[in-house]
C-alpha cells in the first residue's frame, strides 16, 4: 500500500515521503495515529504543492545545518567514564552523554539526532550526527579515564 508520512519515522521515511509498506502495518498503526495518510491522485497532488511551497525554506534549514556541520567538525570533546584497570568503562558511553557534552559547547543538539556505535574502552571514537535528512556528520570524540 502507497502512504504519504506526516511525520518523520526512522528507518522509514521523512515527512511528505510517498512510501510503499504493508497493508496492516498502514491500516493498524500509521494511519489510526496520524503519521500517514493513503496516497490517492488527490492527496499526491496536494502533496506535491505542498513540497513545492516548501522548498524555499528547506533549502535555508540544510544552509544552516551545513554550517553547523562544519563548526562541529572542529570542536574536540572528551568524555570521562569510570574505567577498570584494563581501560574498560563501567557502562557505556551513550548518545545523552554526547548531546550533554556538545550542548556545553554551545550547540543545540538533541539526543535523538546522535547515532553511536558501543563505545566501552577508552580512546578516540566517532558518532553520526544527523542535522538534516541531506546531512550528516561524522563526528570524533574522546573517552578518557576520570
Amino acid at each position: 500500500m502507497e502512504i504519504i508520512l506526516k511525520q518523520d519515522i526512522a528507518k522509514l521515511g521523512s515527512k511528505d515521503d510517498i512510501v510503499t509498506v504493508k497493508d496492516g502495518y498502514a491500516r493498524n498503526y500509521l494511519i489510526p495515529k496520524k503519521m500517514a495518510i493513503i496516497a490517492t491522485e488527490s492527496a499526491k497532488k496536494v502533496n506535491a504543492e505542498n513540497i513545492r511551497q516548501r522548498a524555499h525554506k528547506e533549502a535555508k534549514l540544510k544552509e544552516a545545518a551545513t554550517q553547523l556541520a562544519e563548526k562541529l567538525q572542529s570542536v574536540k570533546i572528551s568524555i570521562g567514564a569510570k574505567t577498570s584497570s584494563s581501560g574498560k568503562i563501567f557502562g557505556s558511553v551513550t548518545n545523552i552523554m554526547l548531546a550533554e557534552a556538545i550542548n556545553a559547547q554551545g550547540f543545540e543538539i538533541d539526543r535523538k539526532q546522535i547515532t553511536v556505535g558501543d563505545v566501552k574502552e577508552i580512546g578516540s571514537h566517532s558518532a553520526q550526527i544527523k542535522l538534516h535528512r541531506d546531512v550528516v556528520v561524522d563526528f570524533a570524540f574522546e573517552v578518557v579515564a576520570e
